[in-house]
């Protein structure tokens, strides 16, 4: 079968005859394919592996790009089987189960059969996304986040979604100042930026803004509105749209409250950010910034999580009271316990000390506390460290395991124990914060300690024995990131990520 996928047409043997012809010639002619038969599939192999790879993202991208303006009109059709392949190998082997109740190594065992059917009832009209299952997440101030579990065949639609239309087509319309849930932009990009903007603007007060239930609130009616300011295809709103009105299944009983972004599933992350990107990123870029403000200012977001940087105060107050009339027109509001004005800067502790007030607040953003300190030349200097609560909350979290482990062998535990120091280092063993990862696996030792003395009356076992086993057993406290500026200047590469 020619034209097919990993198929070459019929090769005819070119006419030139070869060099010292005879019986045994020197050099064989070259075969040749015929000109009369279809170009190439999308489909190419070009990687060492000779692997198949689908440019089709690269030429949506390329599209969107070229065309900032104008809808792209034909896009589902990039959703092939192969894609959906793709995105059924992206999916955790391990993931909880949605309301149909299947699991990833089911589907696989007829897989092909599966994506085939799932292809065709996209394809069709005839693809019904499933309510999501609803799982109510602890939260650190006594609540709970719900999350939604979507089903298996719902989430592979979603990951080809995601990655073969929407993320090409939103990567060319995000801005710089724009981090979360996009690729390489992780927490620690945000976090250097903002280092970065602290440290080398005019910057005297922070405003650290967070949205109160923002994927519970999401207009869904604007959101669609807002997609298809770029999106032209009807298929591919219609799907999204039934995503969004799947509902949720909670203890059998089907509803939807007809606002808000499942958050937990595949696709929200991305919609919330596009809903961001035209609700906030556009205004305050193009009309409060360049308008508004009689000093500097920079900002940095991280999903729901806006952190602003003001020259002045009356600056930030009055972004403070025009962003909250920026997110009322879409029925959001801020949290007022986690929305304040702080001053912070290079000249907050002059300043303060000039009014007889204390050393200047901190802020929290990602996990981590910044607060004023200095170099030992006495040159400003921004600090970070873990938040205290989140600190408490994880070793809170690991008393309550090792309580349920504690008759476990105890070298299986402390590998256990080892593999949770080494994500926590992984992520907060930024520059400067050495001595708080030190009482982080400090405070670790001793909540082990503890665990195995519990075990029996007999407290036998020592610290010495306990030092030697973390010694083996757990990583080395170190610096595992490099200080912002030097990250930042590397990844804008004469870009600004705060404009």
């Amino acid at each position: 079968m020619v034209n097919d996928m990993k198929k070459s047409d019929e090769s005819v043997r070119a006419s030139r005859p070869a060099n010292n012809g005879g019986r045994l010639p020197a050099e064989s002619a070259e075969q040749r394919d015929s000109t009369k038969e279809n170009p190439g599939s999308q489909t190419t192999c070009r990687t060492q592996c000779r692997e198949s790879v689908l440019p089709a993202a690269d030429r949506i991208r390329q599209a969107a790009k070229r065309n900032r303006k104008e809808r792209l009109t034909a896009l589902l059709h990039h959703i092939t089987p192969e894609a959906l392949n793709a995105a059924f190998h992206a999916l955790r082997r391990d993931a909880a189960l949605g309301v149909d109740g299947k699991a990833w190594s089911e589907y696989e065992e007829g897989l092909e059969e599966y994506l085939l059917d799932l292809h065709r009832r996209v394809h069709a009209g005839t693809y019904r996304a499933l309510p999501v299952r609803r799982v109510n997440i602890p939260k650190p101030d006594g609540g709970t986040r719900p999350l939604g579990i979507a089903a298996l065949e719902d989430k592979i639609v979603q990951r080809a979604m995601v990655d073969e239309i929407l993320t090409p087509i939103y990567e060319v319309e995000f801005l710089g100042f724009s981090y979360g849930f996009r690729p390489g932009r992780k927490a620690h990009d945000a976090l250097d930026a903002l280092a970065y903007g602290i440290e080398r603007k005019n910057v005297n007060w922070i405003c650290d803004a967070d949205i109160q239930r923002y994927f519970d609130t999401i207009p869904r009616d604007a959101l669609i509105r807002m997609l298809e300011h770029r999106i032209g295809d009807r298929r591919v709103i219609r799907l999204i749209a039934r995503w969004l009105n799947a509902g949720i299944m909670e203890e059998g009983i089907r509803s939807d409250s007809g606002i808000g972004v499942i958050q937990g599933s595949i696709v929200g992350p991305l919609l919330a950010n596009v809903f961001l990107h035209y609700v906030f990123d556009l205004w305050f870029h193009r009309k409060w910034r360049p308008n508004i403000p009689k000093g500097e200012a920079i900002v940095v977001r991280y999903a729901d999580d806006v952190v602003v940087g003001f020259q002045y105060r009356q600056d930030a107050e009055r972004y403070l009271m025009d962003v909250r009339e920026r997110l009322a027109r879409y029925g959001l509001e801020l949290h007022p316990d986690k929305t304040r004005i702080v001053e912070f800067g290079r000249f907050a502790q002059r300043n303060r000390k000039a009014r007889g007030g204390k050393r200047p607040e901190a802020f929290e953003f990602l996990g981590f506390t910044h607060f004023c300190t200095k170099t030992r030349d006495g040159k400003f200097r921004l600090g970070r460290k873990p938040a205290n609560k989140r600190m408490t909350r994880t070793l809170k979290r690991i008393g309550e395991i090792l309580r349920k482990r504690m008759h476990w062998d105890t070298w299986e535990v402390g590998r256990w124990l080892g593999k949770v120091l080494e994500g926590w280092l992984n992520y907060f063993a930024a520059p400067g914060t050495w001595r708080w990862l030190e009482k982080f696996r400090h405070r670790l030792m001793r909540l082990w300690m503890k665990t195995i003395r519990r075990r029996s009356q007999r407290a036998s076992f020592s610290w010495q024995r306990l030092s030697r086993m973390v010694k083996l057993l757990w990583p080395k406290t170190r610096i595992r990131h490099p200080w912002p500026e030097q990250r930042f200047a590397v990844n804008i590469r004469g870009r600004s990520r705060m404009d």
